[in-house]
């Protein structure tokens, strides 16, 4: 016959073995639409790599006029063209029209007069993820007719922006070749961790972030104070 003492055992050793297979640590890059948190990490890392002051002056003229092309397999080259062409007008250079006109902006200058080009390579654009988990999973079971909910003593979620990138120039109209500059790069990290089941708490170097639920706190802080309308009246009333 079964005890109590042997059952309490049973149970103890269960929990155990079921915290234990729980642990894991897992690495794999992000298979998702952007979310807000990582377009920062990118839009944010690209700005980042760019120096505020370059510590040689690069070997165009200042007050060149420039063209702007990028080459690379991210699909989020766009940020980085804008970010290169903004950064290259704090440098002295005058950024020609080309892409910015085509995309319908009015760019001052004509394509026509560029004296250079600057091709971005973009050799790595793109987030990753990983995720440390100890504790019990959510158990859901035909056995059971009700499921647990994930009890986490701890638990690491991490986001990691990357890019890097160098730029080669060439002479125009002539095309010839100038020179490469060293390879630019930076990363960026969003990372959220909960311990004992519900203490959470967020490390990040991104400026701004999205703050969960800001936009129920707006609505709620908008509509406290509001008189009701005559179709919430007749609401109320029905």
């Amino acid at each position: 016959m079964i005890t109590i003492k042997s059952m309490k055992n049973t149970i103890l050793i269960l929990a155990v073995l079921g915290t234990l297979s729980a642990c894991a640590t897992v690495h794999k890059p992000t298979h998702s639409t952007r979310s807000a948190i990582e377009q920062l990490l990118l839009s944010e890392a690209v700005t980042k790599s760019l120096p505020e002051q370059l510590e040689s002056a690069l070997p165009i003229p200042q007050g060149a006029n420039i063209v702007l092309e990028i080459s690379g397999v991210s699909e989020d080259k766009d940020i980085v063209r804008q970010v290169m062409a903004g950064w290259l007008g704090k440098q002295g250079y005058h950024v020609m029209a080309g892409w910015f006109g085509g995309e319908g902006y009015h760019v001052q200058g004509d394509f026509d007069q560029a004296t250079h080009r600057v091709n971005i390579v973009l050799e790595s654009l793109g987030t990753e993820s990983g995720e440390t988990f100890i504790g019990l999973p959510p158990i859901q079971s035909v056995i059971i007719p009700f499921a647990t909910p994930e009890l986490a003593f701890y638990k690491a979620q991490y986001q990691t922006g990357f890019v890097k990138l160098y730029f080669d120039m060439f002479e125009l109209p002539s095309n010839r070749f100038i020179s490469s500059t060293s390879p630019f790069f930076s990363e960026t990290h969003y990372n959220d961790f909960t311990f004992l089941f519900l203490f959470s708490f967020k490390k990040t170097d991104l400026i701004t972030t999205p703050h969960l639920g800001a936009f129920k706190e707006d609505v709620k802080d908008q509509t406290k104070d509001k008189p009701p309308s005559d179709q919430d009246s007749e609401s109320i009333l029905n």
